[in-house]
């Protein structure tokens, strides 16, 4: 019997491929599609096809059975995993099933690399470790004869997903490998759900085995690209707040500090904190609660330097409403933003036509499978934020979820992912026309050509690109043996093609930083040199006083608190915030779960908290605060506004600027931002000024004091800080 079901099933699977032969006279394509198939998975939290936590590979989270497929011009279709020997021959998914995801082409066009887990649960109630990790095909041409191969050298037991070929040909990718790669930190959990997260993105040499962290995420980055200029688009997570789950009474998740990062750390009944504002008004205080949630596009050099948002923008730009933080100054108010918002931008894509434009995913949080509406938005390098506006390629009711108490609207056209231009000017995409979350389960993504309505103007599906790829499968979840028999998504197409090689993009000392290393005779080379091989770099702020004029949502009317101090004020200010030092926090991987009072077992993981910063190396660099009474982990505020000093590599930071009584914030920064071994960064402000500041000035260039200062003690006392650190230190 299972036999003939066998023969049976094959022989649909060889019909539906034969018929992608005729299928293709319908919707040619210029390229061969490089796709994978997956099993159509019900879960939407922390599963395969989720916004956030979709890395891990275990069998409750990422069914089995899926392939690696390449569709031709002619419609034509090959099952790439299968032809290589990799995936289970029998409905039932055992110790040689798998799953994949993730592909992208080499830039000659002549192989492709993707995630792949191998194996699950062979009995009921057993349980695998399922580790995603990266593939290499080559043989992908017509008639060629194909080959996977394991990428060698990458982190093993961890989930290694979303690669992608940097310029020198080195494997960028997501991964949840600790920043440190200290086995006890490991995983590392989100600052929203403590779920497991990714902590950034990586680099990989697979001749030598060089791995890099080359991007620090405590949230997670999501599905990077190369863009045509050589930088490295991705999706972040930000949600620098307080922790949810810290603000129960009961303390219902058992939230609780470690004592530090360190091995040797153990758990304490402690669960305080430090940084940001609470999340909710602060009683008898003049202090408004700070949530913060979003999925932004950010970018980064392909050495890991200048970590920012795309272009600069951000939440003034795309977020829709932000809450003044203090109550008693008239002069802040809350943004609402009414059009041209974006909450959450999901698998970006450069347009091949169209340098520097980029599409992705807007779409809710929950209960699409990271599915919604497509948004075009056009931010080459040199694009000022200010001028960026997000184009809707789609109705806005398509990036809503809908139960079945909520009437869909007329101009709804499904739910999309993975939206894919084309070397022709045409885009394809995953698409379903489900609407109702109830009907989660029963969302069918398959590929399709898209075609722009005349009468709205928006893209809609089109024609289908397969005949549908069905499989009869069964697995261990492992708890339960589950059954499917029916069509697998069609998901995350790329051009099978070569594209010439963009630049391999570094940091450049700005004007006014170049000026200054020249008036105090310090090599930059040499200072770059020295940071290295202490694992430090070296932050410039010109003017803290001054912030982008669309920001008043904090104080904003800025003076230095010492004799001759700067200030930066708007015309008909009535109120001046007085500015003295400025702390940072850089982000402790000790808030754990599951320990509330001795005997209790903590859970696996922790998450981050922010604590003054107290890396040892780099306190020794930077000396003493001279400020009377300064806060630990703070540095003076120069009387031209600005801040330098030496900060650890590699560890997600933040700061906030404080009044002379050296306890009360007067602004916080809203992001971790990390940087790498060696990078000299400045910045013109606390908020960066995309064309002018709070008093209608262009965004600051001075030669900071603050830096000259540092550079001569730095040169004078040629302090020797070469340190051997352990890695729980680092």
């Amino acid at each position: 019997m299972l036999r003939t079901f066998l023969s049976t099933v094959i022989a649909v699977l060889v019909f539906c491929v034969s018929l992608g032969t005729a299928f293709a006279q319908t919707t040619p394509l210029p390229y061969p599609i490089l796709f994978v198939t997956q099993y159509p998975i019900t879960n939407d939290f922390a599963a395969i096809a989720s916004v956030f936590a979709n890395h891990r590979a275990s069998s409750d989270l990422v069914g089995r059975g899926g392939d690696l497929y390449i569709r031709y011009p002619d419609g034509s279709l090959r099952n790439l995993t299968q032809e290589a020997g990799y995936g289970s021959t029998t409905v039932f998914q055992g110790a040689d099933s798998i799953a994949v995801r993730d592909p992208a082409v080499s830039w000659d066009g002549t192989k492709a690399i993707f995630s792949m887990v191998v194996g699950a649960p062979t009995a009921q109630y057993t349980r695998v470790d399922s580790f995603f990790q990266l593939y290499e095909a080559t043989g992908l041409g017509k008639g060629q004869t194909v080959s996977i191969v394991k990428v060698p050298k990458q982190p093993d037991k961890r989930n290694n997903i979303n690669p992608v070929y940097l310029s020198d040909n080195s494997i960028l990718f997501a991964s949840d490998n600790p920043r440190n790669g200290a086995d006890h930190l490991y995983p590392q959990l989100d600052e929203y759900e403590e779920q497991p997260t990714p902590t950034g993105l990586w680099r990989l040499q697979p001749t030598t085995g060089q791995l890099e962290l080359l991007q620090y995420a405590v949230s997670g980055s999501f599905n990077p690209i190369v863009d045509s200029f050589g930088r490295v688009i991705f999706t972040r997570w930000d949600h620098l707040q307080r922790d949810q789950q810290n603000d129960y009474l009961n303390n219902d998740y058992k939230t609780f500090n470690y004592t530090n990062e360190s091995l040797g750390s153990v758990p304490t009944t402690d669960r305080s904190e430090v940084f940001p504002e609470p999340r909710d008004p602060v009683i008898n205080s003049n202090v408004n609660g700070l949530r913060f949630n979003q999925f932004f596009p950010w970018m980064v050099n392909q050495d890991g330097t200048a970590e920012e948002t795309l272009n600069h923008v951000g939440r003034h730009e795309f977020y829709g409403y932000i809450q003044r933080s203090l109550t008693d100054d008239p002069a802040l108010g809350d943004l609402n933003v009414t059009h041209n918002t974006i909450q959450n931008l999901l698998q970006i894509r450069e347009d091949p036509t169209r340098p520097g434009r980029y599409v992705g995913i807007a779409a809710p949080e929950f209960s699409t499978k990271a599915s919604g509406q497509i948004v075009r938005i056009d931010a080459a390098p040199g694009v000022n934020a200010a001028t960026i506006t997000a184009t809707y390629l789609n109705p806005e009711s398509d990036r809503v979820s809908y139960d079945s108490s909520m009437p869909v609207p007329t101009d709804f056209t499904g739910h999309f992912r993975n939206p894919l231009p084309l070397s022709d000017g045409r885009m394809i995409a995953a698409h379903t026309a489900v609407a109702s979350s109830a009907a989660a389960s029963f969302y069918d993504f398959r590929l399709k050509l898209l075609s722009v309505d005349t009468t709205s103007g928006y893209f809609e599906a089109a024609s289908v690109l397969t005949p549908g790829i069905s499989k009869s499968v069964s697995y261990y979840d492992p708890d339960a043996l589950q059954t499917y028999n029916g069509p697998f998504w069609e998901l995350s197409p790329v051009e099978v093609r070569a594209r010439a090689v963009p630049p391999a993009t570094a940091s450049q000392l700005g004007t006014p930083e170049q000026q200054a290393f020249t008036l105090e005779n310090v090599d930059p080379q040499a200072m770059r040199t020295y940071l290295r091989a202490n694992g430090l770099a070296l932050v410039v702020m010109r003017n803290v006083t001054t912030r982008d004029s669309a920001d008043l949502q904090q104080p904003y009317n800025l003076r230095v608190a010492v004799p001759g101090g700067t200030q930066t004020v708007a015309a008909g200010a009535t109120k001046t915030y007085d500015i003295k030092n400025l702390q940072l926090f850089q982000g402790d991987q000790i808030r754990g779960l599951g320990y509330a009072a001795p005997g209790d077992v903590p859970g696996d993981g922790r998450r981050v908290l922010a604590q003054a910063m107290h890396d040892g190396p780099t306190l020794v660099a930077n000396g003493p605060n001279p400020n009377s009474g300064a806060p630990g982990g703070s540095t003076p505020i120069a009387a031209d506004g600005s801040v330098a000093l030496f900060v650890p590599a590699r560890r997600a930071l933040a700061w906030h600027e404080l009044a002379p009584d050296n306890t009360t914030p007067v602004v916080r920064e809203r992001y971790w931002l990390t940087f790498q071994p060696g990078e000299i960064r400045a910045c013109d402000g606390c908020h960066g000024v995309n064309q002018l500041n709070q008093a209608a000035q262009p965004p600051a260039t001075n030669v900071s004091q603050a830096l000259r200062a540092l550079l001569a003690r730095w040169r004078d006392k040629k302090v020797d800080l070469i340190f051997t650190n352990s890695l729980e230190e680092r």
